[in-house]
């Protein structure tokens, strides 16, 4: 049986469980069980400029971002691309990329179709907590079905 949509979801400004990734901060919106497998949202704050995530692939999700504050750079496949407040960015699934926060307090929107990567952070969060290495991150990574094939930018773990 597949599951279902059991009513809508609402998150205030105050509600969403966050996870605590040192560097940055996950405020989860909507997840895998809530769709349904349809979408996740999550909002991201890089607490300083430079950060982001190895260059890497997602598999079995697209993942798109809108800039809420501050500025990014998104790497899309060898293109950079500087994103102001109000930018979006449509990644589809299979495509090389990564971003970094291009100011002090950048905050983005992730949406993930269909839904993944929530849990992801929660591991990474838990990890990065017991002193995670590469091979650490890249088996972490494989579990939801993304492929690091950048280094790891100074920050991230």
């Amino acid at each position: 049986m597949e599951p279902s949509i059991t009513g809508p979801i609402v998150r205030l400004p105050a509600d969403g469980r966050t996870v605590d990734l040192g560097g940055f901060t996950v405020r989860v919106l909507a997840d895998v069980d809530e769709t349904a497998g349809t979408l996740a949202l999550i909002e991201t704050t890089e607490r300083t400029t430079g950060l982001g995530p190895p260059i890497h692939i997602h598999h079995d999700t697209a993942e798109s971002f809108v800039v809420l504050a501050g500025s990014y750079v998104m790497w899309l496949d060898g293109d950079e691309v500087e994103c102001p407040v109000g930018a979006f960015v449509y990644v589809p699934r299979g495509l090389r990329h990564t971003f970094w926060s291009a100011a002090d307090e950048s905050r983005k929107l992730n949406l993930y179709t269909p839904a993944g990567m929530v849990g992801y952070f929660d591991e990474l969060a838990a990890a990065i907590a017991a002193g995670v290495d590469a091979a650490g991150l890249d088996a972490i990574a494989t579990r939801y079905h993304m492929e690091v094939v950048g280094p790891i930018p100074e920050g991230y773990l």
